[in-house]
């Protein structure tokens, strides 16, 4: 894995902005129209008075390297994110403002304020479309929509759905309305005991309109696939699957109307400004809480909150995960989790296209940062994403990952979807679905056992007979694959495959009986092999049969299970 140094800026230098504290040199300014990068890295003059009208000053940086863009991305949220013409549009503070600017002068990235951009007073200079999420972005449903498309699912699937209150938002809290805080479980209520299970948290920050529906559209493919696609049906039968569609349902409510709001709406943090209340619930989190990488001002964007898991909305959230998931990690940061550990945490947002997993405050590997790893990049394979530990350019601190791993030991990873934080109804539809549907898919196979299943092979195009003759045999094949790896960030070692079995009906877990495969070139040397078998349907009765096949490698690793319907007749 590629570890990132986390550049600070020197205390002195961030007092010696701007007249605070003991004054420094500073470098004379350059004539207009000209870069105004200073040697020292801190602000000019002229900067220093766009500062004191604006606490937030819009800045532009421009980058050659790919890699200081990523490491940007996963620091700071940005307005804009020009891959072609290599810039990137971020609302800093001055303290960020001089400390990108130092880290810039060492990287080779430039760091200016746009003045026109923040002179307008709006974000709509920046090229979004500030209308209301029903006029302008009708693929986005809304979060009394969302909630009722939950509720209809346990209507029309009550064997699979149920909607469980977990929670209150802050206003509700407070008596002046919002929203009772839920989360959608599917799972087949028919089957029970103990199942692995994964859990989804998204719209945690309110302006980022495609987590809650993807999540949403992810609910509806499960309970309308149940039954008809053979994977869809024995995930749901043996794994539970736990979304909190709208974590941040009162803030969401503004961003509806067409504001890029990101934090929660407590009107005691920032009271004095109407665009800036609220606390950052995805720097809340108890975890680490109080780190680098969290605003302490309460006008922040991300603002860290007065106390750890001070907000209602990360309370609930806290609280379900501890219910839900055993802890199953030490009690000390570098205590690894059993690589036998079961359950995903996934939290889903926007933007940048990058898959990330623990830590975020410090660039130290995790003590299972192998495995985690290798399960990202197995994500990243399927939406095309860049996968990447969630440490960036400097730290960031409280938030929902490194909690449900730090504290549960939970596999935990956040997905930053797509280019915008209001994505347009086409790209949504035509590219953030069909790539991370596959990825949610295959997080989901892996649940029971996410430390290991990633780094196995995995079954596909898995072929059988619709249906069979009582007494007869089929043929059945697949080919496994243990090469599907996004390498953009480090290669995965190679692995090789080494067998495959099936089993009929009762799956590998459940103690169901293997049944060996053969390689369809006669031996297993690649880590791309066909696999074949000849199935009896010998002692079957009639009806339908489910039939699980799994792989296995030369490093001892089994892969996710994959299946097949078969109906004898």
């Amino acid at each position: 894995m590629h570890q990132k140094k986390a550049i600070l800026l020197s205390l002195s230098l961030v007092l010696a902005a701007c007249g605070q504290g003991t004054p420094t040199a500073r470098v004379p300014e350059q004539q207009s129209g000209t870069d105004q990068t200073t040697a020292s890295g801190v602000a000019t003059a002229s900067e220093c008075n766009t500062f004191k009208h604006a606490p937030m000053v819009i800045t532009r940086i421009d980058y050659t390297r790919e890699r200081d863009a990523i490491d940007i991305l996963k620091s700071f949220e940005s307005l804009a994110f020009d891959r072609q013409a290599k810039y990137l549009l971020l609302d800093v503070s001055l303290a960020d403002f001089e400390r990108l600017r130092q880290t810039g002068q060492e990287r080779g990235f430039t760091v200016r304020i746009d003045e026109a951009r923040t002179a307008e007073q709006t974000r709509a200079a920046l090229g979004m479309n500030m209308q209301a999420i029903s006029s302008q972005y009708p693929c986005y449903r809304t979060v009394e929509e969302t909630y009722a498309a939950a509720r209809q699912m346990t209507v029309d699937y009550p064997n699979l759905a149920s909607w469980t209150a977990i929670g209150s938002s802050w206003l509700k809290t407070r008596g002046q309305g919002g929203y009772d805080m839920y989360v959608l479980k599917l799972t087949n209520k028919n089957i029970t005991g103990t199942k692995p299970k994964m859990v989804v948290t998204s719209a945690i920050h309110a302006r980022e309109y495609t987590t809650a529906e993807l999540m949403t559209r992810f609910a509806e493919k499960l309970v309308q696939g149940y039954g008809k696609d053979p994977d869809i049906t024995w995930m749901l039968d043996h794994q539970e699957v736990h979304l909190i569609l709208q974590t941040n349902p009162d803030g969401r409510k503004k961003a509806e109307a067409g504001t890029l709001w990101r934090k929660n709406v407590n009107t005691t943090a920032c009271p004095t400004s109407s665009t800036k209340q609220g606390v950052d619930l995805n720097r809340n989190f108890a975890f680490g809480w109080g780190g680098p990488g969290a605003g302490t001002t309460a006008c922040d964007e991300t603002y860290r909150g007065p106390s750890a898991a001070s907000e209602p909305e990360v309370q609930a959230v806290q609280n379900y995960l501890k219910a839900v998931f055993p802890d199953q990690k030490g009690p000390n940061r570098s205590d690894a989790a059993p690589s036998t550990t079961s359950g995903i945490y996934m939290d889903i947002h926007s933007y940048s296209q990058l898959v990330l997993w623990p830590w975020g405050d410090t660039s130290t590997l995790p003590p299972n940062a192998t495995a985690l790893q290798t399960l990202g990049r197995k994500f990243a394979y399927y939406n095309g994403y860049t996968p990447e530990q969630a440490v960036g350019l400097y730290p960031t601190s409280g938030t929902t990952d490194d909690y449900a791993y730090g504290e549960l030991g939970v596999a935990a990873y956040t997905i930053e979807l797509g280019n915008a934080f209001f994505e347009s109804c086409t790209s949504f539809v035509n590219d953030v679905i069909p790539k991370n549907m596959p990825a949610l898919m295959f997080a989901l196979k892996a649940a029971r056992a996410p430390y290991q299943l990633g780094a196995g092979p995995e079954p596909l195009k898995a072929t059988a007979p619709a249906n069979v003759t009582a007494g007869s045999s089929f043929t059945l094949t697949a080919t496994l694959n243990n090469t599907q790896y996004n390498n953009s960030n480090g290669a995965e070692p190679t692995r090789t495959v080494s067998g495959a079995s099936y089993f009929i009906d009762t799956p590998p877990w459940a103690g169901g009986t293997a049944r060996a495969m053969t390689a369809a070139d006669g031996s297993f040397n690649s880590g791309v092999e066909g696999v074949t078998a000849q199935v009896s349907t010998a002692g079957l009765s009639k009806g339908r049969h489910t039939v699980f096949i799994q792989g296995r490698n030369t490093s001892g690793y089994n892969g996710v299970v994959s299946a097949v319907f078969v109906n004898v007749q």
